[in-house]
């Protein structure tokens, strides 16, 4: 069962279905064409056209009308402040080509961020709806097209509702006070006499009206909106938002429910090939000697060796992989030691680069402490496991190429491509179809210079689809840690010192929410075995894990409860005002003093990362005979300030604490000599239907504050009030994600 609340009363609407899909969509091989997205930006035909995108050429693809600049300040100052931002493909950091108006009403909106399930088509939509003054069902999305969009950055990091929704609405308002200022020139009249809506300008006074629509059809609209924005651009305030704050539907639901929608990996061209790629058996292992012949005499096999890369094309993937296997087999290889998955904690504790980080600036601090605490987590390298494996689809046409692929970085692809094949930036297009998932780990271009690689060799498109087994072995890992906290409590049970160490994962919510007089918290890299890159919050799931396991460790020194404990130490009126709306809705104070079942516990845990904030609430239940931990009930309470969507944002929290419950659970990799053991989801376990609990999730909507990402933060709360409650209901502390029962007695730690 789930139910979910909301302070703030969502305005529901009810929205049109979208028309069916395009029937006439033309041919991919047509590089201009955005028809692989999910729901086509025209109805019309697209032009033939090269690689090189004029305007003349992009007016052809989206239809005659008007091409709206503006400028973006607000997101090219928020981009300059992250890495993986600001501009690329050439274009300049505050002029970019974002909205166009076409003469059948249609208007096309240009974003730089990509839909990988999270919601972006849809929050983006009603961003310009809202500022437009249309409904939302008017707007169509252009995503993650490097020849169409502007560099939004890349789609990480919960950065699309604080910088890309900004300049979306700020583009939108623009056209709006653009076209009313062109419609009032022509009729003579004061730009504050008409108003604007569903995409009619309407003067009252005179009952003359002109549509958006009208207004592109004029040479002369045309010529007035293709400038920057005016000064003095503002956007609607969030008391008087119609379309923004409601829960709206994803606009391509249809085609993603009826089948319609073409992922990456569905993508065929004329006259395509498929692509496999020789992987080493293991990590550190060096190509000594092979023979490509076997593949060679096979007919339509096109064979590849550059360097170190052996790749194979051919028009079947069972062809394919045929083909690779018979030169697979003559491979002789050059092993290299390798840590297992029980070494691996030794080894980054062992291989930190700076021995100096690890040392207490407050040790005479801690010296003076009534109680001391230290103790060490440890979590493990787990993977993404998206729906969609790693996916490229490449073409190469006159010296250009073009590639269809899953990314959360389109324009990073671009330039990672551009530098692999030496090629200017005009050169390179990168066009990224709503895909089956990221959760941080498509930043990497593998995939897509592989295919670009085998499609150069054969002279015709090639699609290289990574197996499962590629994926959870060569694609990079969400960091393993080592977390050393070392804390001390005064006389009156308050924490006076706090050391914070995380050896390798990273610094996301490493710095303690808790107000502490004396505190030092540190991120300490370490040399990783394993390749490793982002995830859903990155570190902040191990910092939280570590932090609020150990908030309960010291809670119970003190004697106090865990939720008093917290408050006592919480200045931050947002993390206090979730913590104890979770403890409220779950009935936290009730259930501690009730006398519960052998084997059944509770648990709490809260933190902040993302600029928002969450708390949760859980209980469980522990069956010894099977070693196993049941989550019945998660009460979870989020705020990200104003909500855009709040369905939208439930659906984020839920897919949050699913996730959160693979990596506090089960989810590890497992690996020795250098080689992956479990990779496969029949021996990866992610969570399955039966692991769901009873969700209670409420969303705090606080009107006053910017909106903020959401899709994110959530999971950080779930893995250490599971631990927190593993203890309650069997005396053991957890101190290692994921959480093995077997691994101590009662009494006793893991």
């Amino acid at each position: 069962m789930t139910t979910t609340r909301t302070e703030k009363p969502e305005r529901g609407t009810k929205n049109a279905e979208r028309g069916k899909p395009n029937e006439k969509q033309a041919n991919l091989s047509s590089v201009a064409s955005v028809s692989c997205f999910a729901e086509s930006v025209t109805q019309r035909p697209v032009p033939e056209t090269g690689n090189e995108m004029d305007r003349r050429g992009f007016i052809q693809l989206l239809g005659a009308g008007i091409l709206v600049t503006v400028f973006e300040g607000i997101a090219d100052a928020q981009r300059s402040s992250r890495s993986g931002g600001g501009s690329g493909g050439g274009r300049g950091r505050n002029v970019s080509a974002r909205i166009h108006i076409g003469e059948d009403g249609v208007i096309t909106v240009m974003t730089g961020k990509i839909e990988m399930g999270q919601g972006a088509r849809a929050e983006l939509t009603q961003s310009a709806a809202e500022e437009l003054h249309v409904p939302p069902d008017s707007i169509r999305m252009v995503m993650g097209d490097t020849h169409l969009c502007p560099d939004d950055g890349t789609t990480a990091g919960s950065r699309t509702t604080p910088s890309t929704v900004p300049a979306v609405r700020q583009a939108a308002a623009a056209a709006r006070m653009l076209l009313i200022g062109l419609a009032c020139k022509q009729w003579g009249v004061a730009e504050n006499s008409v108003e604007v809506r569903d995409g009619v300008i309407t003067h009252p006074p005179s009952n003359r009206t002109v549509t958006f629509a009208e207004l592109a059809k004029s040479g002369a609209a045309a010529k007035a909106l293709d400038q920057p924005a005016p000064p003095g651009v503002s956007v609607t305030p969030v008391k008087e938002w119609k379309v923004m704050g409601t829960s709206y539907a994803r606009p391509n639901r249809r085609d993603l429910v009826t089948g319609a929608h073409k992922f990456p990996s569905d993508l065929i061209l004329p006259n395509m090939l498929h692509g496999k790629v020789l992987r080493p058996p293991s990590y550190g292992a060096k190509l000594l000697s092979i023979d490509l012949e076997p593949a060679k005499a096979m007919k339509d096999v096109v064979v590849l060796r550059e360097g170190d890369f052996v790749g194979v094309a051919a028009p079947t993937t069972f062809q394919a992989t045929q083909a690779l296997k018979a030169i697979a087999e003559t491979a002789k290889w050059e092993s290299a030691p390798h840590p297992s998955s029980t070494e691996v904690y030794d080894y980054l504790r062992q291989r930190v680069r700076s021995k100096r980080d690890l040392e207490n600036p407050f040790a005479n601090e801690m010296g003076k402490a009534a109680k001391v605490l230290k103790q060490t987590y440890r979590t493990a390298y787990i993977q993404h496991a998206p729906a969609e494996t790693r996916t490229a689809l490449a073409e190469w046409k006159d010296g250009h190429l073009t590639v269809w692929t899953c990314t959360q970085a389109p324009f990073g692809y671009h330039s990672e491509l551009g530098r692999a094949f030496q090629l200017p930036s005009e050169r390179v297009r990168v066009i990224v179809p709503d895909f089956g998932c990221g959760f941080g780990g498509k930043h990497t271009a593998e995939s897509a210079i592989e295919a670009a690689r085998l499609a150069r060799a054969a002279g015709r498109p090639v699609s290289v689809k990574w197996t499962r087994e590629e994926e959870f072995t060569w694609a990079y890992f969400r960091p393993a840690a080592v977390i050393e906290i070392e804390a001390g409590l005064d006389e009156k049970g308050q924490i006076a010192v706090w050391h914070f160490i995380n050896i390798n994962s990273g610094a996301a919510a490493v710095q303690t929410p808790y107000r502490i007089a004396h505190n030092n918290c540190r991120y300490v890299p370490s040399d990783t075995p394993l390749r490793q890159g982002s995830y859903r919050t990155l570190a902040a799931t191990a910092n939280n894990f570590a932090r609020e396991c150990m908030m309960d460790e010291l809670a119970a020194a003190a004697g106090a409860d865990p939720l008093d404990f917290r408050l006592a130490h919480l200045d931050n009126d947002r993390i206090r005002a979730v913590l104890e709306e979770a403890a409220r809705q779950f009935d936290w104070r009730g259930r501690r003093k009730q006398k519960r079942a052998p084997g059944t516990g509770i648990g709490l845990a809260c933190g902040t990362e993302k600029a928002s904030v969450v708390a949760a609430c859980v209980e469980i239940s522990v069956d010894e005979a099977k070693n196993e931990i049941v989550v019945k009930k998660v009460t979870e309470v989020f705020e990200a300030g104003t909500v855009v969507n709040p369905e939208n944002l439930r659906k984020q929290v839920i897919g949050c604490i699913l996730m959160g419950l693979g990596g506090a659970l089960r989810e590890e990799m497992i690996f020795e000599g250098g080689k992956m053991l479990n990779a496969s989801f029949g021996k990866y376990l992610v969570p399955r239907f039966k692991d769901v609990p009873e969700l209670d999730i409420h969303l705090r909507n606080w009107p006053g504050m910017e909106p903020v990402g959401g899709g994110e933060t959530p999971i950080i709360a779930i893995a250490p009030a599971i631990a927190n409650a593993v203890f309650d209901a069997t005396g053991r502390r957890i101190r290692q994600m994921p959480i093995k029962l077997s691994a101590a007695k009662p009494g006793q730690t893991t």
